[in-house]
């Protein structure tokens, strides 16, 4: 692992030991964010996957209805009947944050003029059929939405869990260990330094102590 390129001096160990001591405290934050982000994308996924389940099984069986109702009634009367649809929807988006991720939340209300009447034509001309695809497209409404929801939460949770391994690696595995060498580096220089000093301050003294000597048998 490099160094980093500094002046090996006590005021730049200080300063480097608050970086290590800080980014061990970061690296140990994100790793708790990793970890708790992990855990709601998985609970996030599991409830994806049953509810996906459901809503392609209440698809097939709208699918279903309509491959009869087709082949039953003509598509002239088909399309006549599904021309002009009962019912509106309004959808309205919040945000919701997970783990600092804002992640969307949708709520949306149907308007009619009857409540009870989801049906956008007479029953005279039609099958059954189709009153069961319409009935079961109304209730898979809320369903689907709450599915393109949670699909959206989880593809931003994925891509935050993403970043944050990414910064977690780069302090594991670069800022971290070059800290802790550039500080090892710079210590071992002061040492050196001073046992040098040391060596100099002993030298000094040797010689202060020849020429006392020296003086005194003069």
């Amino acid at each position: 692992m490099a160094i980093m390129r500094v002046n090996p001096t006590r005021m730049e160990l200080t300063r480097l030991k608050k970086r290590l001591k800080v980014a061990r405290r970061g690296h140990k934050l994100l790793k708790d964010k990793r970890d708790e982000l992990m855990k709601q994308f998985l609970e996030l996924v599991r409830k994806n996957k049953e509810l996906r389940e459901k809503v392609e099984e209440m698809l097939m069986k709208v699918h279903d209805n309509f491959l009869i109702a087709r082949a039953v009634m003509s598509s002239e009367i088909l399309e006549e009947a599904l021309m002009f649809p009962k019912q509106s929807v309004s959808l309205d988006v919040s945000i919701k944050n997970i783990m600092s991720v804002d992640v969307p939340v949708f709520d949306f209300k149907t308007r009619s003029e009857d409540e009870s009447n989801i049906y956008p034509y007479g029953f005279a001309t039609t099958s059954g059929e189709l009153d069961g695809a319409i009935g079961t497209l109304s209730e898979v409404l809320p369903y689907m939405l709450e599915l393109a929801q949670m699909e959206k939460a989880a593809q931003l949770l994925a891509e935050e869990i993403e970043k944050t391994r990414r910064r977690v690696n780069a302090l594991e595995y670069v800022m971290i260990p070059q800290l802790e060498e550039t500080i090892k580096y710079i210590t071992m220089k002061l040492d050196e330094n001073e046992r040098g000093n040391l060596t100099r301050l002993m030298k000094v003294k040797d010689m202060m102590v020849e020429q006392a000597r020296r003086a005194a048998a003069q």
